[in-house]
């Protein structure tokens, strides 16, 4: 498995369940975020650190669990990775993230409508991959720190693959509609809102949110998730 195969599979399971921690067999919490924190971080029950653990333990173990199921019905699949990226990703704040100086004064149908094509556009294209995920990888939440200018926490962890270097992974996360949800996933100190923004920003000149989301319905824009294609 590539790094860059690695990465796209840590952005996927990251919009779909949140991040990587002691879900499954062969996976290890090495330390307690909540534990880690500085004394400004949420530290309870309900902190972030303990949401990403408890989503990625329910993703993890429903993809091990259904696996041949989704092999055959890629339909049921779809409908999984869907389920799971509304509950745990702040797809629509993400997106105008993602949209930067474009996204000023857009509205927020423009907005849901890139936001809801960008995301389909992925999942059509990466989310079969989850089923040749490793889930033997190991994982060291690290800490979890407060965001400047109270914008949320960003959760820092470390994926550990066995004979390989580990790669740093850092979640973005802010609280919404009452529950803490990611809004940038940052691997190896690359922040995929902002790879996403360069990506999009060229078509965004000359077209509006609705035309670059139209395209991205129809195929004819290909955003790729980390370094590779």
């Amino acid at each position: 498995m590539t790094t860059h195969t690695i990465k796209r599979y840590i952005f996927l399971a990251a919009v779909t369940a949140a991040t990587f921690a002691a879900a499954v067999p062969g996976t290890v919490l090495a330390q307690s975020a909540a534990k880690a924190a500085k004394p400004s971080a949420v530290a309870t029950n309900d902190s972030p650190s303990r949401l990403v653990f408890d989503n990625t333990k329910r993703v993890l173990s429903t993809l091990e669990s259904r696996r041949a199921e989704f092999n055959k019905n890629r339909a049921a699949l779809q409908q999984f990775i869907n389920a799971e990226f509304s509950t745990g990703f702040d797809r629509d704040y993400a997106a105008r993230q993602v949209l930067g100086r474009h996204g000023r004064g857009a509205s927020d149908a423009d907005v849901k409508l890139f936001a809801d094509a960008l995301a389909d556009n992925l999942m059509r294209r990466y989310g079969s991959s989850l089923l040749d995920f490793n889930t033997e990888l190991r994982v060291k939440m690290k800490s979890e720190t407060r965001l400047p200018r109270g914008l949320g926490v960003k959760v820092s962890s470390e994926l550990q693959r066995s004979g390989g270097d580990s790669i740093p992974v850092d979640y973005l996360m802010r609280q919404s509609g009452g529950a803490w949800k990611i809004f940038d996933v940052i691997v190896e100190g690359v922040s995929y809102v902002q790879t996403f923004r360069q990506q999009f920003d060229g078509a965004l000149q000359t077209k509006s949110i609705a035309q670059v989301a139209a395209e991205l319905r129809a195929g004819n824009l290909k955003p790729h998730a980390g370094n590779g294609k």
